[in-house]
């Protein structure tokens, strides 16, 4: 195990939760009768924006659209890969909007989009792990999709099936560390894709299930410091002993819909020299 791990500067792209709210529910974590704490959700996000900044990262923002509560799940809306951006079909009629203000902040910053004909989430459930891609199916992102991403950035891509409600995102179940490992939480994922996480990481960071209803699992990683929950003590203690450097970010308040760190956390990914 390394003494230190070396942080690498990210671009990270946001968007204020000036309109959250819990409307609606698409996954086991949302109870619109439950009130949400917009205040509180401001001060929690812009907590994790100066954060990001602190630690040396580039944080660009979207602005917010009246009526797109999960807008600020920046996560969600595309996935970006050497400069080429692959955009969103969301699975729920509620979310196929947000696609548009992200495609037109995209298009102003010079990218090209390109447009999924399957639906797909984004970094939800494709997650660029130095090699390859993995992406996540079973509640929202098909595997028609998977083919489509594999063909637009000519990456391999691993499917991984989901099997808990709880974790209907890839990114609620595992995250990157580095090009080389990841944590994952293995009782998310149905026996043949445990296997092949398995293999793929053997040196892996598992995660108990406890940590992973922490959201511990939606953590975002420079390579060095681990931006995360603060319920998952167990999973930052691993970490620690890992030789990275847990960052503790309240977003509690982003809970109530299911989110977390990385949902509100979209990378941009340029070509690297």
């Amino acid at each position: 195990m390394p003494d230190s791990r070396v942080p690498r500067r990210r671009r990270y792209l946001v968007c204020e939760p000036r309109h959250f709210a819990v409307q609606y529910a698409i996954n086991p974590w949302m109870h619109p009768d439950e009130p949400v704490d917009v205040l509180r959700a401001l001060d929690q996000w812009q907590a994790l924006v100066d954060t990001y900044r602190a630690h040396g990262h580039t944080v660009d923002s979207v602005k917010p659209v009246p009526g797109l509560p999960d807008m600020v799940f920046a996560a969600n809306a595309a996935v970006v890969v050497d400069g080429r951006v692959f955009g969103s079909l969301f699975h729920a009629p509620e979310r196929r909007p947000e696609s548009v203000p992200f495609e037109a902040w995209f298009k102003a910053a010079g990218y090209e989009v390109y447009h999924p004909e399957s639906v797909c989430e984004g970094e939800g459930d494709l997650v660029p792990a130095g090699r390859w891609i993995l992406a996540g199916t079973g509640f929202r992102t098909t595997r028609e999709a998977h083919s489509e991403v594999q063909e637009h950035f000519g990456t391999p891509v691993i499917s991984l099936t989901l099997v808990d409600p709880y974790f209907y995102h890839l990114d609620t179940a595992l995250f990157v560390l580095d090009e080389d490992n990841i944590a994952y939480y293995p009782e998310a994922f149905s026996p043949g894709s445990r296997e092949v996480l398995a293999r793929l990481y053997p040196d892996a960071v598992l995660a108990t299930r406890e940590d992973a209803m922490a959201f511990g699992l939606n953590s975002v990683s420079d390579g060095r410091h681990v931006f995360i929950s603060p319920g998952a003590t167990g999973l930052a203690e691993q970490l620690a002993g890992r030789g990275y450097v847990p960052v503790p970010i309240d977003l509690s308040e982003f809970q109530k819909a299911g989110g977390g760190i990385k949902c509100c956390t979209q990378e941009i990914r340029e070509i690297r020299s």
